[in-house]
Order: structure tokens, then sequence, then C-alpha cells
């Protein structure tokens, strides 16, 4: 009966979040706050906690991604203009000989993601994603959705990023994290392959580029045609001789040391867990998303818009934070909506009602870790969830790869990626994929379809090995 009152509150809710966004004026916000005092309400949580719930689970998203999004959005102002964005584009385009940009990206986006938390790695990638569609013309669907995906497979399954490591710490001495993590990237490359392939499909249906004025538009019909037959011949636009252009050092570098930072706080954590020193504190303090994209900024303040004003650069500061209050509210109410579902005890009957079923070994964490997904939002929590039930069922039994277990918890978390997941917010609020159709048929649609070519292929290698 609790099962049944469970999956029946989740429907509903959803339910009603997907009818308000499509059929009403509800800002998506609102839409989203509305959904979680209904499976509040029908999963029987206590009307008084319902208000709780939602602040507590707005603020704790946001205490972890808000800062990096908004100074991110103010670093991106900067670099668009100063024309850095500009010139990283014409950088990468010209390593490229003009073309197979979604390729590019997606192979950035599958190795920055192994350390950087995908939510912000997609933000700090975002200006040189945008100025790639502007000089070029080319779909901003198909370049966003490829390193937004490979960014996916990499964060969810390749440790040192902390879902997969918690994972596999849950199996402890049974699984070697060396070997995982190799074994991780080696079946993230066909995965990668497929996503980019997608990526370029859905970027031919979905046609949208950034005009001349920096704004996100649609194009449909023939001049898309045209864009898209532009877009992929090998050439490189040249600039335009009447403006004035940063070198390629100082605009790469904003991307470039928050990346850097990162990485060497999570390395360092490797080589040498539970030390602590001065080097270590330090490496932390800076390698710690939020102060990491701080110092970004300030290399973009005076790096590149050091020779403005002091209140030109305000003004484009307060205009870097303008374009991103949309992204954060919505994150932060995407964050209560998940913390409701978590609070009700949904997510544990569930999990708890599949562990019961007699099901193929891989399938078990699989499943539960999509379905857990689904429901709280955060692919961290439901593969360390599936990996906490699941890790000492699996080994009292015989037969069983425990590496290749591990693996399914961490894919199957990128099963869905749907209204209660931050990260679904911060793609499609910041690449303006408003419709529902590119929302769902192509980016949820992506991560649904590479997350069971995944499965299948880790059933094919479980055969043969």
């Amino acid at each position: 009966m609790e099962v049944a009152r469970s999956v029946i509150a989740l429907a509903i809710g959803m339910a009603v979040l997907i009818v308000l966004i499509m059929k009403t004026k509800f800002h998506p916000a609102l839409a989203l706050v509305t959904g979680a005092c209904v499976v509040g309400v029908c999963a029987g949580v206590e009307w008084a906690a319902i208000p709780g719930l939602i602040t507590s689970g707005f603020g704790n998203t946001l205490a972890s991604i808000g800062l990096v999004i908004a100074f991110g959005c103010m670093m991106g102002q900067i670099m668009e203009e100063s024309n850095a964005a500009k010139v990283m584009a014409h950088t990468f385009i010209k390593a490229l000989h003009g073309k197979n940009e979604e390729i590019a990206l997606g192979i950035t986006g599958f190795l920055v993601s192994i350390p950087i938390f995908a939510d912000s790695a997609l933000i700090i990638l975002s200006p040189l994603i945008k100025s790639i569609s502007q000089v070029k013309k080319k779909s901003l669907t198909g370049l966003a959705l490829a390193t937004a995906c490979c960014l996916n497979i990499t964060h969810a399954s390749v440790p040192p990023t902390p879902g997969p490591l918690a994972v596999v710490a849950q199996f402890g001495d049974a699984i070697n994290l060396g070997s995982y993590i190799l074994f991780g990237i080696a079946m993230g490359i066909p995965l990668a392959i497929v996503i980019m392939i997608m990526a370029k499909i859905a970027g031919k249906k979905w046609y949208k580029i950034v005009d001349d004025n920096g704004e996100i538009i649609d194009v449909t019909g023939d001049l898309a045609k045209k864009y898209a037959e532009e877009s992929s011949r090998p050439d490189i636009p040249a600039l335009d001789t009447n403006e004035k252009y940063p070198s390629a050092w100082i605009s790469f570098a904003p991307i470039l040391i928050p990346v850097i930072l990162i990485l060497l706080d999570t390395v360092t954590d490797m080589l040498f867990p539970g030390v602590k020193n001065i080097g270590t504190e330090l490496v932390g303090f800076f390698g710690n998303p939020v102060i990491a994209v701080s110092i970004a900024l300030i290399v973009a303040i005076y790096g590149l818009a050091g020779h403005k004003s002091r209140k030109e650069v305000l003004d484009c500061l307060e205009r870097g934070v303008q374009s991103c209050g949309t992204v954060i509210l919505i994150t932060g109410a995407g964050g209560a909506f998940g913390n409701i579902i978590k609070s009700s005890g949904i997510g544990d009957v569930i999990a708890t009602g599949l562990a019961s079923m007699n099901m193929p070994i891989l399938l078990l964490p699989f499943l539960m870790a999509g379905i857990l997904k689904l429901v709280l939002g955060s692919g961290t929590v439901a593969m360390t969830t599936t990996a906490t039930i699941c890790a000492p069922i699996l080994l009292q039994m015989e037969g069983v790869n425990f590496m290749f277990a591990a693996y399914a918890a961490c894919i199957g978390s990128q099963m869905f990626s749907l209204h209660n997941d931050s990260f679904f917010w911060v793609l499609t609020r910041t690449f303006k994929f408003d419709k529902l159709d590119v929302q769902i048929l192509g980016y949820e649609g992506i991560q649904f379809i590479w997350s069971w070519i995944g499965f299948a292929l880790l059933c094919v290698v479980n055969l043969v090995f």
C-alpha cells in the first residue's frame, strides 16, 4: 500500500508540474513549487512541514552552485563584451580546420567533467559554446547537447567525481579504484561517440543560433538549411579588423584557471587522502568551485576589462547578473521539488521494493538508480543510495562482477534528467531550450538512449569477461 501511494504521489506531482509548465501562465519556478506541494500532500507529508522542506531544498541547492552560476554568468558577460569569446571561438575553429565542433566540444566535456561537477563545468564552457554558434552560425542545440551529455558521462561514472567514488567505496576492497577509473573511461568513449551523433541530429531538428547581438534565436526552414550547409564547410571565419581583441591566452584563462585549480584539488585528495597540512589546505581552498570561479572572474575583470572604467565594468557585471537570475531561481526551485520527494520517503520505498524483486543481477542497480534519479533529481544521490542498498546484497552473491555492478548503478543514474534535476535547468535556461520537445525529446531523449546503450554494452562485456 505504501509503495502504491508513493508511486501515485510522484505520478500526480509530475503530471501537475508538466501541465502547469505547458498549459498555464505559471513561471517554471512557481510550477516546481506547486508540484512539490502536490507531491508532499499526496505522499502524506505534514502540511506544516512542506514550506520548510521547500525552502531548505531551495537553499541547499543554491548553496552548492548558486554563486558558481552567478559568477560564471558575470564572467561570460565580460568575455562576450570584450570579444574574448570570439577569440576563443576563432582559435577553436582554426584548430579543428573549421569543422567537427560537436566532436571537439563533446571531448572537452568528457574530460572536463572528470574533476568538475557537471553543473559548474557547463557554466564555465557556455561562453565557448555560444561563441562558436555565433561565429559559424552552427546550431547551438547540437553544440550544447554534445557538451552537456558528454559532461554527464564522466560526471556519473569516472572517479574522482564524488558520485562514482562513493559507489565504489560501498563495495570496499572488492573493487580496485584505479581499475574502475580506467574501465569507466573506456566504457565512456563509445557512449560519447553515440552522443555526438545524436546531438548533431538534434541540432538539425531544433536549429538555434546566437545572432550578432548575442541573442539566442530559433531558425527554421530554408534559413536553417542555409546555415547548416554553411557551418558544415571547413571555413575559418575571419575576425573583424575594425574591432579590438584580447590575446588568445588571456581569452582562455578564465576557463582554464578554474579547471586547473579544481583538478589540482581532486588529484591532491587522491594522492594524499586524509592528509592535513598547509599545502593540502591551500589546494583545497583554491580548488573549491566557488573560489576557483571567483578567481577566474577576477582574471576576467582585470585581464579582459582592465582598460574599461569602473562604472563600465560594474554595468557589465550587472548585466551578467540579470542574465542568470532566472537560471538561479529555477535551479533552486528544482532543488525544492527534489527535497520534498526525498523527505517524503518516496525514494526509500521504491528502492526497497525494487530490491525485493527477482531480476537479473546487473539490471537491479541499473533500474534502481534510474528510478531514484527520476524520483530524487540528483544523480549523485541516486547512485549512492543504490550502491548503499545493492552492495550488501551483491557482496553476498556468487558470480557477480562488482565493478560491472557499480558501473550499472552509475550509468543508470543518468537514465532520466527532468524538471527536478538542477542540471536540467542549468542547461535549458542557459541555452534557452524553452520548448518541451527539445527538453524531452532532445536532451532527455539523448540521456535515456545513451544510458540504455551503455547498459547493453555492459551486458556484452559481462558475457565476454
